[in-house]
């Protein structure tokens, strides 16, 4: 990331400080001083494109040296869990990231039979080993098609058994935008509990037949009318095409995040969190599932 990106993103984030500088790389890692969290699931890690250094669930290091304090890894998706997803937060664990969790919420599946089967495997994981970091953060991720009364019974199901009320994963929808911003006052309430991770890799996306593209990830959040601002951006997706995946990120104004995360070898679901490092670590803490 260029220096000259610093300025502005400091202005954005004031508290987003003590960064950890990349070797070699004379500078904040690629985010402009955000704090960095990376998303994995079992299409992890996709191909190399590039010389550069890799990863796998077995060793995320490369991930930390470029400055990525936490991780996020699929727990499951509607009744499919990831195989991967243990080996990928005893990694990050060893390497000193803050280890999450998320589960795809899919609209053919009982949403609490899902939270059930999500809350199952994370208590597993949890007990497997002894932890380094505090919490396991959890998250929902919430189909674009999904029902609200699927995403409260979801939310309220991972409370009840944990304690936890989850990250709200929301892609840019417009079918997602209507229902949850037609909800009632009381419906609002309870999602705004949830903090908000927003998904926009372009400013030019989601225009439809109600909704413009929002343009920023501030304006997304406007468009929701559910919560004054985003807590996680995904920046970063990957699109495939003809069996190859391709870097979807957003560059636009003077948040221009390049293509590839430091010096990484191959694409990433790359996402930054409104606070400093060790705001972050609170925030996993409350929203997160205690480890001993």
């Amino acid at each position: 990331m260029k220096k000259l990106l610093l300025i502005p993103f400091v202005v954005l984030l004031a508290d987003c400080r003590n960064r950890v500088p990349v070797s070699g790389q004379g500078g904040l890692p690629g985010g402009g001083g955000l704090t960095q969290v990376i998303n994995v699931s079992a299409y992890d890690p996709k191909e190399k494109q590039r010389s550069g250094r890799s990863y796998s669930e077995h060793d995320v290091s490369a991930l930390r040296a470029n400055g990525a304090r936490g991780l996020i890894a699929r727990a499951g998706k509607g009744r499919e869990l990831d195989d991967k997803c243990a080996n990928f937060l005893r990694s990050a664990d060893r390497a000193g990231m803050l280890p999450g969790v998320y589960f795809r919420l899919q609209t053919h599946v009982d949403a609490v039979w899902q939270a059930d089967r999500f809350v199952d495997r994370v208590q597993q994981i949890a007990r497997a080993r002894s932890w380094n970091a505090p919490a396991l953060l959890l998250c929902g991720d919430y189909d674009a098609d999904s029902k609200l009364s699927d995403i409260l019974r979801f939310m309220d199901r991972v409370e009840q058994r944990t304690g936890v009320v989850p990250v709200a994963y929301l892609e840019n929808s417009q079918h997602l935008k209507l229902l949850l911003g037609n909800a009632s006052p009381s419906a609002k309430a309870k999602l705004r509990r949830a903090p908000y991770w927003a998904a926009l890799y372009s400013h030019e996306s989601g225009a439809g037949p109600v909704f413009p593209a929002p343009g920023t990830p501030e304006g997304l959040a406007k468009q929701y009318n559910v919560w004054r601002n985003w807590s996680l951006w995904q920046y970063g997706g990957v699109a495939w095409e003809n069996g190859r995946s391709h870097a979807k990120v957003y560059s636009a104004g003077w948040r221009r995040f390049p293509s590839y995360f430091g010096d990484m070898d191959r694409p990433l679901e790359r996402n930054v969190f409104r606070g400093s490092p060790q705001e972050l670590e609170r925030f996993w803490i409350r929203h997160g599932l205690k480890l001993d």
